[in-house]
């Protein structure tokens, strides 16, 4: 092993970081329905736990993403979530209002044309702001289901201003330490316009809201065509980067377990950031959240999968030689830049990854030890007590 290779993988992994969302531990599906697991998380209480357990056995997810109406009881006590996640060894992450649930959000919530509407989605945005400031979230996280269905349904460009007068009026409400990041996606649940449908649309509506809007990256969202790192590096380069919402996908927004599909990708993403840090001697300033819909994949296990896989494949893009390859691209060497590129990616780094988590007093295969504790079980056991306790049962709904 390399002294020189294995001090840049740790100094790589000592500052990554990646954020676990807590639908990712609940029951989740498709429009069509849901399948339940005994071990699915069912209350606040349990996705903490359950994030907890992933921290514990990685060491590089303090953080839990919560959403808005999923998370937060009418009536309780913010304070409260956060002693609970301190309790299980994580803090709140990013905040994420619910701009798709309500019924008065059929036809849209920033851009609908009914006032009221609107005023009732950026209620809920303030409220989601103040919640921030509250639990010491730094983030705000926007995605939004509004589009049309139909040519001719909706004035595109009117919509576009509503949005846009509706994001300004949010960043307003920011205090000076919260970031506002703003998704994208090209379809779904509209499927002939959606209002932020690119990382161009994204990027106007940020930059027209204010200096501390960026643009999210969610890597199910794109066509599959797109080149991802471009846009990254674009972005990065603009300081337009907020995040990444992280997943893989086989057509679209599959919402996949990260590299499942494509870890060559997520490699190259990776390569690309840290180039920037090569180039600018600082890193950038950027969240690493995951989104994934954990369908039939146990909950925990599948969290586990995919961090342990970021953290491979960051490992894999630290160990690319920068200062060579810039001499390579200067001089058009396209094969040899290729090369060096590849061998990176191709390298195992599995002698590095325990060799960090023993020095970190983390268990060297995370998925393993996690299986031989017993907590999935445990929990399972106990959940499905309290679910036939609760009536809760299957049914269609869309998470």
């Amino acid at each position: 092993m390399k002294d020189q290779n294995i001090s840049k993988v740790f100094r790589a992994l000592d500052q990554f970081e990646i954020e676990t969302p807590s639908w990712g531990y609940a029951d989740t599906g498709t429009r069509f329905g849901k399948f339940l697991q005994d071990a699915a998380a069912i209350s606040i209480e349990d996705k903490l736990a359950d994030a907890g357990q992933v921290n514990a056995f990685t060491g590089c997810c303090p953080t839990v993403a919560v959403h808005v109406l999923w998370d937060f009881k009418k009536g309780q006590n913010p304070a409260d979530v956060v002693k609970l996640a301190r309790k299980n060894g994580v803090k709140i992450g990013s905040i994420n209002p619910n701009l798709f649930q309500d019924q008065e959000y059929k036809y849209g919530s920033f851009c609908n044309t009914d006032p009221k509407v609107r005023q009732h989605a950026l209620q809920h945005s303030f409220d989601s702001v103040e919640l921030g400031k509250q639990v010491g979230s730094d983030i705000i996280s926007f995605w939004m289901a509004d589009g049309s269905n139909y040519p001719g349904q909706a004035n595109i460009r009117q919509r576009k201003a509503f949005m846009e007068e509706c994001f300004q009026k949010v960043h307003k409400k920011l205090s000076k330490k919260q970031t506002m990041v703003i998704e994208y996606k090209p379809f779904e649940p509209t499927f002939y316009h959606t209002d932020i449908a690119d990382w161009g649309m994204s990027y106007l509506f940020c930059k027209n809201a204010g200096p501390q809007a960026k643009v999210l990256v969610d890597t199910g969202h794109h066509y599959g065509s797109q080149n991802i790192e471009q846009i990254v590096t674009w972005l990065l380069d603009e300081n337009m980067l907020g995040g990444f919402h992280f997943n893989d996908r086989r057509y679209a927004d599959d919402d996949l377990t990260l590299g499942s599909i494509d870890p060559y990708q997520v490699f190259r993403i990776f390569h690309e950031i840290l180039y920037f840090t090569f180039e600018k001697g600082r890193a950038p300033k950027i969240a690493y959240m995951i989104d994934q819909s954990h369908i039939d994949k146990p909950k925990i296990e599948a969290m586990l999968q995919t961090v342990t896989t970021a953290q491979e494949l960051f490992a894999k893009a630290a160990l690319v030689d920068h200062k060579q390859l810039a001499v390579l691209q200067k001089k058009n060497q396209q094969v040899d830049a290729e090369e060096l590129v590849r061998r990176a990616f191709f390298t195992d780094v599995t002698p590095y990854l325990k060799a960090w988590r023993k020095a970190n007093d983390l268990p060297v295969n995370p998925l393993l030890a996690f299986r031989q504790s017993g907590y999935e079980s445990k929990v399972a056991a106990e959940r499905k007590a309290r679910r036939i306790e609760l009536g809760i049962g299957g049914g269609s709904s869309y998470a």
